[in-house]
Order: C-alpha cells, then structure tokens, then sequence
C-alpha cells in the first residue's frame, strides 16, 4: 500500500494563511483603509474640489508624465544593460551587476542632492548642456533623470534572469536559417522577455509616482511647472490638513492600483501567449 506523502515545507494551512492575512492587513489593508476614511471626513464636494484644484492637477501631470517617460526610457536601458551583463563577460562585470541595486541601498535624499549637483547648470553634466543654452535640473527633465536612476534596478533584474534561463539554440537556429539579428529580437527573445519588462515597467512607474525624497531636491518645486504631488501631500500635511493631504493621496492610489491592474492584465495576456 503506497501512503500519500506532504509535499508541503510549512505544514499548517490554517495558521500559514491566518498569520499571512494578519500580516497584508497590518502591513497593507489597514493603512489603506485608514486613508479612504481620513479622507471621507471631507464629504464629497470638499474632496472634489481638493482632487481637481488646478495645482493639483498640474502636479498629477507633471507626476504621471514624468514617471512614464523614465519608466519608457528605463525599459530600453534596462533590456540593454541586462543584456550586456548576461551575454559577454569582461572586467568589471560583476562591480557593475553589483551596482545595479544601488538606487535601492542609497538614501534617496542623497541621491536627490547628488543628481541636482550634477545636473545644475554649474554641474559636470548640467553645465556642458547650459552652455548650449539647455537647462536640465529644475526641470521636468531633471525628474525624469531622477526617476531614471531609482527606477532602473526594476527593469534589469526583472528581465535578467529571463535571459539567462533563455536557451542560446533558439539564437543559433534563427542565424542558420539566415534570419537578421533584429528579427530574432523581435520573434524569439522579445516574446520571452515581455512579461518580466511589464512586470518592471510596472513597478518602476508606480515607484516613480510615490517618489519624494531623489526628486525634491531637483525638481526646482515650481507650482504648474516642476510641482510634483507628492510634494502637494507633503504640504498639505505640514499645515496639519490631513482631509485635503488623504484625499489627494487616495486619488493617486485609486489611480496606481487601476495602472497596476491594467498592466498586471497586459502581463498575463502576454504570459498566455507565449505559453500558447
């Protein structure tokens, strides 16, 4: 007689699942609920209001558009650079791959005045493009940059180990056949690929989106130009408005959980097809 063995390495289903909710809805649940109902004191006309104000819509542009532009730019930098680190081997490789997580272990009030040193108009870099007569700190081109840099690590470590599980044959069958290198990307790595960049590119716009301390320091803080809506939350909460300061923050949330579930559906989609 064969007995059925457990497959299970945590034994206990019920305090497995019962500690796993305590801890989402301690972590996550409750600090999200407190949110919609600090916000809900203001009643419907007063949140309204406070969600529509012209400068508040000015920062959800600035916010949205510059999130997107750097987790567009990440995406191609990120496939690029973990390709490079998959692919060839050469010195320094590993100081580089290393290096790839230092958005995430740098404080971002550092990076923010670093970026802004060296990004104003007497940087190292900034200054070469303000001879040009181009400003980049100050601007929505220096948010961007910031975004850039923390949102980076999402894209590369997403889609790395992608590659490197991607069997190199399917590479060589499409060279024998006589097929170009682009249309081996596009046809055979691509597809593979494209769940882990949706996945990254996900992530690295809504963290952009929450984004505070890396870009405060380069965004100039200019209301309708470089104001970002984390700043207009922050303020609201320095004047002790925690009405207005929850329900811009709910509306950002209501807008980065429909963006998440957009992509998480784009994702799964993709998944399916490749699987298909």
């Amino acid at each position: 007689m064969k007995y059925r063995t457990s497959n299970r390495i945590l034994p206990g289903f019920t305090i497995s699942l019962g500690l796993t909710m305590t801890f989402v809805s301690l972590i996550v649940l409750i600090p999200m609920s407190a949110v919609v109902l600090q916000s809900s004191g203001l009643g419907w006309e007063d949140f309204w209001n406070t969600v529509t104000d012209r400068r508040v819509l000015a920062s959800y542009r600035i916010s949205f558009l510059c999130s997107f532009s750097a987790a567009l730019l990440n995406c191609f930098f990120g496939v690029l650079l973990a390709w490079v680190l998959t692919r060839y081997r050469f010195p320094g490789r590993r100081l580089i791959d290393g290096m790839i997580e230092l958005p995430f272990a740098l404080p971002t009030a550092v990076a923010g005045i670093t970026l802004t040193a060296l990004y104003s108009d007497k940087g190292w870099i900034g200054g070469l493009f303000a001879k040009a007569g181009i400003s980049i700190a100050y601007t929505p081109a220096g948010i961007t940059i910031a975004l850039v840099f923390i949102g980076l690590p999402f894209i590369v470590r997403g889609v790395q180990p992608v590659l490197e599980q991607l069997d190199g044959a399917y590479e060589e069958a499409g060279h024998t056949l006589g097929a170009s290198p682009a249309h081996i990307f596009r046809c055979v790595i691509f597809p593979e690929i494209l769940p882990a960049l949706l996945a990254g590119f996900g992530l690295a716009f809504s963290r952009g989106l929450g984004e505070y301390g890396s870009v405060i320091f380069i965004a100039g803080n200019m209301p309708f130009k470089t104001e970002i809506t984390p700043l207009i939350i922050m303020s609201k909460l320095e004047q002790f408005n925690y009405g207005e300061a929850t329900a811009v923050a709910l509306s950002m949330l209501a807008a980065s959980f429909v963006i998440m579930f957009g992509i998480n559906l784009v994702q799964a989609r993709a998944a399916g097809f490749v699987k298909g």
